[in-house]
């Protein structure tokens, strides 16, 4: 790995190291500096833009131009007179001024090639061709070479180190905009400009009102030619495998028009190929985004599906089916309808082996090894409807509606040193309807209303089996006289005298939540306006659960446990629980622009209500909070500023963390709540600076963050062997935590260099044992990248990561060091040949032992020309056919090390007709 990093590191500094520098300042008639100038270079010989620059508020500006070539070059404002002039480079870097003569009569500039980045006012548009080399086949090819946007690990898009939160394409949301779809998916060649549109506000009427900087949203353009015709690809595959053939069928069709577009995308394969992760299904909100998360008070409604899902990369073998859809129409210009449907299906294999060892020796607890192989059904659907109707520039009024269902099952056997062999079932099949009522009123130039109201109905059933092998005859009092899980087995009320223990929990968890405020803007003046907000969360949950046995004979029964809690009070296998919050609040902001600086103090005023309901008995509490909040923007220029927040925040907590009786977890975690849990306060500040600039194409962000928490809700744990009872309460000691994140990246010629930095810090107090400890840790880690970015030439990505993650668990201390070393590389050859290829060596080593493993992919594709229908690939993946991952980690009271399996090498050859 060491040689070939070496290697593609030679090849980047060679390609770049043949060019020179011209760079000076553009001025106006009367020596005055003109910032945003375009300046392009043109190739005299080939007659193709071979650099661009737009000049800084200096005016200055910088092209990187090949040595021994003659270009002309092209210096154009708007409203003034266009400058053509011939340049020829040798050897050495030359420095030259331009003066632009005003000319009235021009309307615009006409340029003779469209400037590949362009700026205004909020938006900045990327011409797409401009950054093609010809290897690119979806839209996420194309945004990894744009400056200052990445595609992160999650498959988000960021921009300027914010999340991109929209997508659209030619002006409609594409899957409500979620941003993962359309890069996997959206043809490069249908793209013509990539607009990010910084500060984005949905809602016209309080761009002006709020603060946005932290929204980001792209529309994407289409090329002329793609509207009103289908577009999109179709691909097909086969292939081979250790024991198994493969397939692929992934049709992908667009469709656009003034008034309507219609997306489709088809997924049906084994190969891991999926648009859509379980995960990704999972976390596909739709655009809903809850009308109190500003107002500082958050409550957990939970999540009792399979939240454990495997992620499909540590899957040994995968089978999925996706069918997509998503729709707009605009009747009239007023009213606009859209939707979409999702249905998504997956069968996975898994395999893992893993070590826990306990950190503390004095705990008692006994260190194991396990492998677990399971298999995992999922079957997903999602479906939503919206409408926005504007009859003028002062309403609008918006609806939406969001449904989703799933069925999910995982089988998993599992064979412990300390327990032995487990057989285990989950299942379950939620559902959740969610509405959204949104209405914008511009009452005059001084006086805004804005009410939005969402409303959750949720209803969870998730099934649990576990089978354990048990000796009815070694049922004594001394620990070598017992099975693992006979003192648990006892303390739930189990019947000890059985080969197996039997055991089955059904759980039912209905929620119900209503969401709603009222927001009225006052504005003073053009730097400063009041808001007033009147809300209201309202949350119903019910929770009901039962632990149950059947012998060996087939027969059930309802145990009696024995368990009791901290008070000594007599533990039950049931649930019957309702919980029912409130919080009506009013809020006060005030935001006001002096100079470079946005001041926005606020408060809000909070009247709280909790009351759960568990076998007749009542338990509440009420009470109020001010809840203060504040926050400063700096704009040192358009491209720069820096952000700090305060806030106070206040969490409460779902229902099952509230019911007394017993829950399984699993079988070898099982916990039980506290009637009695208040909530959880926290301080929370952040740090946020941005700046991109565009003489250098320098991109700088970074972000820091703390928080401390008072009141903390924690869990209480105690061990029989690995057996793990937990509760929970409101802890006194205070949690912190802190993270800092930045990354700096600058192009140098025709070389993108970046590098990213990321330090966190927490501490938290924890209860084992009935003893308490404090747990730190402290990991940072360092990503330098070199990138390339040329027309003609191949392009190399050579990337490491190194990680270090100290733990100073009280008794224990551990420190991780990861090295992952990567190169990608991609070459458009003879105009009809992609060859990419990318390789991934990753070290861990705990101070024990260092273990490491390789990924290394790669693919060749033909297709005439760029603009043929038909395009044959050959693909394959983990070419070393390496059969597993390791991985080592760290958490409160124990040192995990594993090795995941994954699928074979893997084969294919695809053919690929673009409509």
């Amino acid at each position: 790995m060491k040689n070939i990093f070496i290697l593609a590191l030679l090849f980047v500094t060679s390609l770049a190291s043949a060019q020179i520098t011209v760079q000076g300042v553009v001025k106006d008639s009367i020596g005055e500096p003109l910032e945003l100038a375009n300046i392009i270079a043109i190739n005299k010989e080939t007659k193709a833009m071979a650099s661009y620059a737009i000049s800084n508020d200096k005016g200055r500006f910088k092209l990187d131009l090949d040595k021994n070539t003659t270009y002309t070059v092209q210096v154009s404002y708007i409203g003034m007179k266009t400058l053509s002039e011939e340049v020829a480079t040798k050897e050495d870097n030359i420095t030259k001024d331009y003066t632009l003569q005003y000319d009235n009569a021009l309307a615009a500039v006409e340029l003779t090639y469209e400037m590949p980045v362009t700026i205004k006012g909020d938006t900045l548009v990327y011409n797409a061709d401009s950054f093609k080399d010809g290897s690119e086949r979806k839209l996420e090819d194309v945004l990894k070479k744009l400056p200052g946007v990445e595609i992160n690990d999650d498959g988000q898009i960021e921009v300027e180190g914010k999340v991109v939160n929209k997508l659209m394409v030619n002006g409609k949301d594409f899957f409500d905009g979620d941003s993962k779809l359309a890069t996997k998916n959206i043809p490069s060649n249908a793209v013509d400009k990539i607009q990010v549109l910084r500060n984005y506000s949905e809602v016209g009427q309080l761009s002006g009102v709020q603060n946005n900087q932290d929204n980001v949203a792209i529309n994407i353009k289409l090329k002329e030619g793609k509207e009103n015709f289908w577009f999109g690809d179709v691909t097909a595959g086969a292939g081979t495998a250790p024991d198994k053939e493969l397939y692929l069928v992934q049709p992908k069709l667009f469709y656009y028009s003034p008034k309507y577009s219609i997306n489709v995308i088809g997924d049906i394969n084994n190969i891991g190929e999926v648009a859509l992760t379980n995960r990704d299904i999972r976390n596909f909100g739709g655009g809903f985004r809850r009308p109190s998360q500003s107002s500082g008070t958050s409550i957990d409604l939970g999540d009792n599906g399979l939240g454990g899902l495997t992620n499909l990369g540590n899957a040994q073998e995968i089978e999925s089916k996706l069918a997509a859809a998503n729709f707009s129409y605009s009747p009239n210009k007023a009213l606009d309808l859209s939707g979409f449907l999702i249905y998504n299906s997956s069968r996975l294999k898994t395999r893992e082996e893993s070590f826990v060892r306990y950190i503390d020796p004095n705990l008692g607890i006994p260190n194991e090894e396990t492998v677990q192989t399971g298999r995992e059904a999922s079957n997903q659907g999602i479906a939503k409807l919206s409408a926005s109707y504007k009859p003028n520039i002062n309403n609008q009024l918006d609806y939406d509606l969001l449904g989703r269902m799933s069925s999910d099952s995982e089988r998993q056997n599992e064979v412990s040193s300390v327990v032995g062999s487990t057989n285990q079932l989950n299942e379950v099949k939620p559902f959740s309807i969610n509405q959204n009522l949104n209405y914008y009123y511009t009452l005059n130039e001084k006086n805004i209303f804005a009410f939005e109201a969402q409303h959750l109905i949720k209803d969870e059933d998730p099934f649990y089996n576990a089978l354990l092998v048990n000796d009815p005859t070694n049922n004594g009092d001394a620990p070598q006289d017992q099975d693992a899980f006979d003192n648990t087995a006892l303390a739930l009320g189990f019947n000890r005298d059985q080969f197996g223990y039997n055991l089955n929990q059904d759980r039912r968890i209905k929620s119900n939540q209503l969401d709603a405020k009222l927001d009225y803007y006052y504005i003073l003046n053009n730097k400063s306006n009041i808001n007033l907000t009147f809300g209201t969360i309202l949350s119903n949950q019910k929770f009901n659960s039962n632990i149950f046995q059947f012998l060996d004979n087939g027969s059930l029964v309802d145990p009696v446990a024995t368990l009791t809690d901290g008070d000594g009070n007599l533990l039950t296998n049931e649930n019957d629980t309702e919980y029912n919050f409130s919080d009506v609040y009013l809020g006060f902001r005030y935001r006001v622009k002096t100079g470079k600086f946005t001041i926005t103090p606020g408060f809000s005023l909070h009247a709280y209500g909790n009351k759960n309901t568990q076998f007749g008995e009542e338990y509440k509490d009420n009470f109020f909070r001010v809840m203060p909040e504040f926050e400063t923007l700096i704009q040192f220029k358009k491209s720069e500023s820096l952000t700090f927040r305060y806030n106070m925040s206040n969490s409460f907590t779902d229902v099952t963390s509230l019911a007394e009786g017993l829950v399984l977890n699993s079988f070898s975690n099982i916990s039980y709540g506290n009637p009695e849990l208040q909530n959880s306060l926290s301080h929370n500040l952040s740090l946020r600076y941005f700046s991109f600039n565009l003489f250098n194409y320098t991109n700088v962000f970074a972000i820091a963050n703390y928080s401390t928490n008072i009141d903390q809700i924690r869990s209480t744990t105690n061990f029989d062997n690995v057996i793990r009872t937990s509760s929970y309460f409101n802890s006194n000691f205070a949690d912190e935590s802190a993270n800092v994140f930045g990354r700096v990246e600058r192009t140098f010629k025709k070389i993108r260099a970046r590098m990213g930095v990321r330090f966190s810090y927490f501490k938290r107090n924890q209860f084992v044992q009935d003893i308490r400890t404090v747990n730190e840790s402290f990991s940072q880690s360092y990503s330098p990248e070199l990138r390339t970015n040329f027309r003609e030439a191949p392009n190399v990505r050579l990337r490491y990561t190194y990680s270090i993650t100290n733990n100073d668990q009280g008794a224990t201390s551990t420190k991780f060091i990861t090295n992952s070393p990567s190169v990608e590389f991609d070459a458009y050859l003879w105009k009809s040949v992609t060859f990419r290829t990318d390789f991934t060596y990753t070290n861990q080593d705990d101070g024990e032992r260092s273990q490491s493993f390789q990924t290394w992919d790669a693919s060749l594709a033909y297709r005439k020309d760029k603009d043929a229908k038909w395009e044959y690939e050959i693909k394959a993946s983990n070419l070393l056919d390496i059969d597993s991952r390791v991985n080592n980690s760290a958490g409160n009271i124990s040192v995990f090390n594993s090795e995941t399996f994954i699928q074979p090498r893997f084969l294919t050859f695809r053919v690929i007709y673009t409509l």
